[in-house]
This record gives structure tokens, sequence and C-alpha cells, in this order.
């Protein structure tokens, strides 16, 4: 399309041809003319350019920011996992401590009773050894 456009453009050098021969300062303002006209033509090339640099730098950056985008959504997706995982982990290791907390609470106990059994079995010991082996 704009190569269209620059075919139906036809520069003020090209309209004057065809006339009748002019005057130097209008020669030297045809001149000036043209010169601006190339300068436009050149600058409207250049800013055509520049845009489709831009877009297509645009272009690539956004292509780049949905790739991050998927792969932070990957991530955060894993890391969720491992957070819930090392969670469950941790609530069954409170949970085995906290039976293992309430077991130990009856070891008190049994110590008790067990030097008790001891007093009595070394008791009992002393006994049987003395009908045993008279003094």
């Amino acid at each position: 399309m704009e190569e269209e456009e620059e075919m139906t453009e036809t520069l003020v050098s090209e309209t004057n041809h065809n006339q009748q021969p002019m005057s130097s300062d209008k020669k030297e303002i045809l001149r000036a003319l043209e010169v601006v006209e190339r300068d436009s033509v050149a600058i409207a090339e250049s800013f055509t350019s520049l845009f489709d640099s831009l877009r297509l730098a645009l272009s690539e950056a956004t292509s780049s920011s949905v790739d991050h985008m998927h792969c932070f959504s990957d991530a955060a997706g894993r890391l969720q996992e491992s957070a819930l995982d090392a969670a469950t982990k941790g609530n069954r290791c409170i949970n085995s401590c906290l039976r293992l907390n309430e077991e130990m609470k009856g070891i008190g106990d049994l110590a008790t009773q067990l030097k008790i059994m001891r007093r009595n079995v070394d008791a009992l010991d002393a006994a049987v050894s003395r009908l045993l082996h008279p003094p």
C-alpha cells in the first residue's frame, strides 16, 4: 500500500518539465521545494522503518513477557505443591511427637512401679538367700 502511495506522488520538478521556461528565482524555489520533498520522503521512510522496528521489538517483548508469565506460573505451581507437601510432612511429624509425648507421660509412673518391684525382688532375694543359706 505504501508503494502505491509513493507511485501516485509526484515531485514538483516532474510537474514542471512540460511547462514554459522559468525565471531563475522560480528555479531556485523549485529546487528548494525538491530538496524539501526529497527530505520529507526520506524522513517518512525513516519513520516507517522506525515504526516497523518498534512494532517488531514490541512483538518480541510481548512474546517474551508471555513466555515469562507461563514460566512464572509453572514455577509458582511447583512451589505451591512443594509447600503443601512440606506442610503435610510437618503435620505428620508434629502428630507423631504429640503421640510420643502422651506415651512418655506414663513412663514416670512406670519407673516408680519398677523401683518398687526392684525393692520387692531384692527383699525376696535376700529372704530366699537367708532361708537357703542360714548364717
